[in-house]
């Protein structure tokens, strides 16, 4: 790929000849429009429009076509395709390389599907976005964890808990050895559990269990709010001594996130709320690889993956390649922790550890860790024998025989994976 290009590639479906559909889709993202207008000429077209890379046919998928697309459905066909942009029609800007790449081109009625899946990015892009200040070994760093997985939880019930309660609870998963500790995307800064009585009630417990112990865990408050106020909520954090602020992506958006980046002291833990609505269908959308890479760029430090036998709809298939994605070295920049989540417990670890093979993961445990039968400590014990049985190299038959807390475990959330 040229340094002055941006490739993306797209899976798309359409009546038309597949060349010609695509030739419709370069030109709507670049110089052209529904009818050749004068000033397009042959030598803006040869510096601007963006191009036909490559073009390869593949099996055709049962969906119905997308509401309003022309043309014969009979004769549909699919293909993957990638176009080759121009860097110059929008610079190394990522709000206006989404605009080229996933802007109108949904719409496209030519088109019976289209999601784009990857993006071949620049270096330009990393001369402009340093990416994350922190990744894995800062985050290591700071919550005290050299080696091993991270072992951490989501704040649960999800909301409704006291700033009291919260205190509480926090103080418990400390004295149980978690690394992380997360509110849920749900509670933000509402009436019933603000954000500064929040961080009142858990940075001091926090504190005390530095003092105690030499080790911190890392809690990542939510500030997701108008992009106005990231900066009050983050100072907030840091001026408590916290560790970590939560930005969920794209309800701030990429330039949220990165206008965070550069004010930020501490990590940026990235939620992927939202995402099913732009990228579970097959045939419109944005896929995880594109969008991480994006994400990644704007800074984030951490950034969901989900996790194996997770509750929602991902296969282990496409997780374990989200996963893979986000530990892919992207332009030079400073690696993203991948944050497994959704459904994780303490018998999975084996089977995650085996197909990931690496302990360099956040795994999230919400009800894996609450909902254990001896409680969240006994949950936190559980993920942390687990991971560590599987990092030693040990069946999982020693790490029941060897861990209690993961018997009972396996007692209520059914056998575990090997």
């Amino acid at each position: 790929m040229s340094a002055a290009h941006v490739v993306a590639t797209y899976i798309i479906e359409t009546s038309l000849p597949l060349r010609q559909a695509a030739e419709v889709l370069a030109g709507e993202q670049s110089t052209g429009t529904f009818v050749r207008v004068e000033r397009e000429s042959d030598d803006v077209r040869r510096q601007f429009a963006a191009q036909v890379e490559s073009l390869d046919e593949i099996p055709l998928t049962g969906a119905s076509p997308l509401p309003g697309t022309v043309g014969d459905p009979s004769l549909r066909r699919r293909a993957v395709l990638r176009l080759r942009f121009p860097l110059a029609n929008f610079g190394p800007s990522l709000p206006n390389l989404m605009a080229a790449v996933a802007g109108n081109l949904f719409e496209i009625k030519e088109l019976a599907a289209i999601k784009l899946v990857d993006l071949d990015l620049p270096p330009a892009f990393a001369e402009r976005y340093s990416g994350p200040k922190f990744g894995v070994e800062g985050s290591r760093r700071l919550m005290g964890r050299r080696e091993g997985a991270m072992i951490g939880t989501i704040v649960k019930p999800s909301i409704g808990l006291t700033p009291d309660q919260l205190g509480e609870l926090v103080g418990e998963l400390a004295a149980a050895g978690v690394d992380f500790i997360k509110d849920d995307e749900l509670q933000a800064n509402g009436p019933h559990a603000p954000l500064e009585a929040r961080v009142n009630a858990v940075m001091p417990v926090l504190q005390r269990h530095a003092d105690r112990t030499g080790v911190m865990p890392m809690y990542a408050f939510n500030i997701t709010d108008d992009i106005g106020r990231l900066e009050a909520n983050h100072d907030l954090v840091v001026a408590a001594g916290g560790t970590c602020v939560m930005a969920c992506v794209n309800l701030v958006g990429f330039a949220g996130i990165e206008f965070l980046n550069r004010h930020t002291e501490v990590p940026i833990h990235g939620h992927r709320t939202m995402l099913g609505g732009i990228m579970r269908s097959d045939q419109v959308g944005i896929g995880f690889r594109a969008w991480q890479k994006i994400a990644r760029l704007s800074g984030t430090d951490h950034l969901h993956t989900n996790g194996i036998s997770n509750k929602f709809y991902e296969t282990d298939a496409e997780v374990l390649d989200s996963i893979s994605a986000v530990r892919e070295p992207l332009l030079g920049i400073t690696p993203t922790v991948p944050v497994l989540s959704s459904g994780q417990w303490g018998g999975l670890a084996h089977a995650t550890y085996a197909a990931v093979g690496t302990s360099d993961v956040l795994v999230l445990a919400g009800g894996g860790i609450h909902g254990h039968p001896d409680g969240a400590a006994a949950g936190v014990e559980s993920m942390r024998a687990a991971w560590a049985s599987a990092e030693r190299g040990e069946s999982l038959h020693t790490a029941l025989d060897e861990s209690a807390a993961l018997r009972r475990a396996v007692e209520l959330f059914g056998p575990a994976r090997v």
